[in-house]
């Protein structure tokens, strides 16, 4: 039986080529997540195992590495007591700087769309554990003011040589600086900055420039003499701090800066393996149908293998044999495109900002097994259905010349389906609306069952959709579209299974159109609902800016009445990640609609705080009660002296003067500025006057209300687009689904054909009839997939409302623009079938048996 199957594969290759295609794209896809994954894992390891000494010394303080440096320093005179511990062999001081951007050559800045733009001072201090940390690629190191070092990579990017002025956008008092450039570094054992920006400045202009001209550091490192470990160096170290400082070794600090990190953008690896799940989903009707369409050319021959002898069993392994070794050659397929979907993954980030071109692949053994287990299982458990049908064929049908697959009746489906779609209301219910744990996982259950669901039952949905086509072509195509329609009834499984392909792939760009439609109204609503300012002045990538931009505007523009502050910086609180807010209470009173549960924002100041209604039913705290708060700077507990509902303008929860943001360690940057401008006064002369402060800051803006709006929607539509191209392999492998229908439903059909042919029927009228079937399952489709997607969509949306997204938009034109493109989508996968169909010889064809 092993020997039968694979000689029946290698007769049929053509055929099963499209159905092995299926599963290429979706281990491909999983393998390139994988290895994208480990890749990213293994850089960000090797920056910091770089980026710290043997043992750190820093303030003590809460989340490291998050929201920049704190401004709590170190004194420089603690240099010579941290070299002269025992087992030390020397001590360096680091400046650190977050917010330093380098503008290039044409005025654009490199970077900073994601990944930090870092700035500090020069040192030649070795990394812990004997690396090589910075060293000079180009050039010498910066030697006084005026002069800085920047990563070989962002010089290049730049266009800046030797001896050029360097353009810098800095979040500090000083917004813009022009250095000039003496020489490039670079990582001396590897590693890459994977897309952040890195200049470099002698160490007394550092600290004029990021700590106010203190003789201070941010951090020490301090190296191993030969033979120390860094555990008991750090220890020693520990005997000579002053009190909130800490010593900690170079591998902790490491590991906890790259655990952080990895931890915050482990949503690309789970975002990107969504994809990959909804691919081979939809690869599977492909493989489902592809199984049931040969399995029904060859029941014959099945069936005279029964007859011969072959029990059950042996005949339903057969099928599965062809299953595995489709399964096989797909995940090593599979396995090959996963590298080149590696480095579109790897270009398409870059773009992003996130840039790991500097480190080597990754192709660590978990992927290979992941990708033959995908592949393997997939295929077999999609071959299974057709398996278990090929051995009911009784040996005595073999004698008949009408050989047919026993099938279960299309109600016992429907029945299956119907209770798919109930369990998985149920499921996106209490995912919604309930209180569950793990509620993603039970909202992309309850999806995917409603989904199958809705694919088990469309045999019997799709009926009267099916009789009004068919009716429709009679009429309209005359004999050709009587054939047409009666084709598409013939096998409502097949074509119903077909269309559900691309339906699960057009529900979800359907349900994302509503949600993304929807959030870009909701924003525009709350921009004019809640924002009474009259500009507002922000960074372009969203990051913080220099607060002389706020100063120059309050001295130097006529007619502002009030410039209102708002700073974010990453807090914990109870050990969950929150946002806090610095602000002028007064000032964001009257630029601001901020609706007040409970206290009053008037009663702020720097030793309490305002928090958002739902935080504060989650914490459990109310008006009176202290709220303890851990930030950079260290530990603060703040009396809680207000309750606000959701506003869109206080993006943050935890609100807080300005005051009390800088004692928290933040540095006093901006985030946005909201100006008014006094009634009576010239708006458009105001916003002139600011657009000169700022137009030497290439990364800073002025917007009115509009504008405002408009940059609050980018983002939305930046994830809308990718989320599309991710989708778009759903798609593809869906019109391959109806290609590879039509294509084995020719072969099926040769006889037929042939017999049409003979009787005057034209290779054009059966392109036609070819392509009207093809239309019929792309539309059937469509529909499906834009009714489920318009229920999830609207469904989302209301439980989004807690979330400030209070309007529910359906976007009509593109929901009309995806029925036109799946019309398309139709003709177009008619072609190949079409022109096969047409070339066959009538003589042969109707020889055929």
């Amino acid at each position: 039986m092993f020997r039968a199957a694979l000689r029946s594969l290698l007769g049929r290759k053509l055929r099963l080529l499209m159905s092995t295609f299926a599963i290429v794209l979706g281990v491909g896809f999983v393998a390139g997540t994988l290895i994208f994954s480990d890749t990213l894992s293994r850089s960000f390891t090797a920056i910091f195992a770089s980026s710290v000494g043997d043992v750190v010394v820093r303030p003590e303080g809460g989340p490291v590495g998050e929201g920049g440096p704190s401004t709590v320093t170190i004194p420089a005179t603690l240099t010579q007591d941290l070299a002269a511990v025992e087992g030390a062999a020397r001590a360096d001081g680091n400046v650190e700087a977050f917010g330093v951007f380098v503008i290039d050559a044409d005025g654009k800045p490199i970077g900073g769309a994601g990944p930090p733009a870092l700035a500090g001072n020069w040192t030649d201090a070795p990394a812990g554990n004997g690396l090589t940390s910075l060293v000079i690629t180009e050039g010498r190191e910066p030697e006084g003011p005026g002069e800085v070092v920047l990563d070989a990579k962002t010089a290049e990017k730049s266009g800046y040589d030797l001896g050029d002025d360097v353009s810098l956008v800095t979040a500090f008092q000083q917004a813009e600086l022009s250095p000039t450039l003496v020489g490039t570094a670079d990582f001396g054992d590897g590693g890459s900055l994977n897309g952040a920006t890195l200049a470099i400045f002698e160490t007394g202009a550092a600290q004029d420039l990021f700590l106010g001209g203190q003789d201070a550091f941010n951090s020490y490192w301090v190296t191993a003499a030969d033979g120390v470990s860094q555990e008991v160096l750090r220890d020693r170290v520990a005997e000579v701090l002053p009190e909130g400082v800490e010593a900690v070794t170079g591998d902790e600090a490491a590991d906890e800066s790259a655990s952080q990190l990895l931890t915050a953008i482990s949503f690309i690896t789970t975002f990107l393996l969504i994809f990959a799940a909804i691919s081979l989903v939809v690869g599977s009707f492909l493989i489902v149908n592809t199984f049931s369409i040969l399995v029904a050319q060859r029941s014959r021959e099945l069936a005279l293998l029964r007859a011969l002898g072959a029990s059950r069993r042996q005949v339903r392994r057969m099928v599965l044999i062809e299953a595995t070794v489709v399964g096989l050659v797909g995940s090593t397929l599979g396995l090959g495109l996963g590298v080149l979907l590696f480095l579109g993954i790897r270009a398409a980030f870059g773009q992003f900002g996130l840039d790991i071109s500097g480190t080597a692949m990754v192709f660590e053994p978990r992927t290979v097994l992941a990708a033959y287990a995908v592949g393997v299982v997939v295929t077999v458990l999609a071959a299974w259905v057709p398996a278990r049908r090929t051995s009911r064929i009784a040996p005595v049908a073999a004698l008949r010349d009408d050989v047919a697959l026993p099938e279960d009746t299309l109600h016992r489906r429907f029945l299956v389906g119907l209770a798919l779609v109930a369990a998985g209301a149920v499921g996106i219910g209490l995912a919604l609306f309930g209180s569950v744990p793990r509620a993603g996982y039970v909202l992309g259950g309850g999806t995917l069952a409603v989904l199958l669901g809705v694919a088990a039952a469309s045999p019997v949905l799709a009926r009267p959709f099916l009789a009004g086509t068919s009716s429709g072509y009679a009429r309209g195509f005359g004999a050709v579209g009587t054939l047409a329609g009666q084709n598409s009834r013939r096998n409502p499984r097949r074509t119903a299974a077909t269309a559900s392909a691309l339906m699960i792939g057009l529900t979800l760009c359907v349900t994302m159109a509503i949600v993304g439609s929807s959030a870009k109204a909701s924003v525009d609503a709350a921009v004019e609902e809640n924002f009474v300012g009259d500009f507002v002045v922000s960074n372009v990538f969203g990051v913080p800016f220099s607060p002389s931009v706020a100063d120059r505007i309050e001295e130097d523009v006529a007619g502002v009445d009030s410039v209102t502050r708002l700073r974010f910086g990453p807090v914990e609180v109870d050990g969950e990640r929150e946002g806090l807010l610095g602000t002028d209470p007064a000032s964001l009173a009257e630029t601001a609609q901020i609706e007040m549960v409970e206290g009053s924002l008037a009663e702020l100041d720097a030793s309490s705080v305002v928090i958002a209604e739902d935080v504060a039913e989650d914490r459990g705290v109310g008006v009176g009660d202290r709220l303890e708060v851990q930030a950079i700077g260290g530990d603060s507990t703040f009396t809680v002296a207000g309750i606000f509902a959701e506003n869109p303008v206080l993006s943050f929860p935890l609100v807080v003067t300005l005051e009390a943001f800088a004692d928290a360690g933040f540095q006093p940057s901006d985030n946005f500025l909201f100006v008014d401008v006094a009634a009576g006064s010239d708006r458009e002369a105001a916003r002139a006057a600011m657009e000169d402060i700022v137009a030497g800051n290439t990364l800073v803006s002025v917007k009115d209300q509009e504008g405002l709006a408009e940059e609050q929607r980018g983002p939305i539509d930046q994830l809308l687009t990718l989320i599309y191209g991710l989708l778009a392999l759903a798609l593809v492998i869906a019109v391959l689904g109806i290609v590879n229908t039509l294509a084995l439903s020719v072969i099926e059909r040769t006889r037929e054909i042939g017999l049409l042919r003979a009787i005057g029927l034209s290779r054009r009228q059966l392109r036609t009839m070819i392509r009207l079937e093809s239309v019929v399952i792309a539309v059937l489709g469509a529909l499906l997939g834009t009714g489920l997607g318009l229920v999830f969509g609207v469904v989302l949306m209301k439980d989004l409302e807690s979330e400030g997204l209070e309007v529910i938009a359906v976007p009509w034109g593109q929901l009309a623009a995806f029925l036109v493109v799946s019309l398309l989508v139709g003709v177009l996968a008619a072609v190949f079938p079409a022109r096969r169909a047409g070339r066959l010889d009538v003589l042969r064809a109707i020889a055929t048996e």
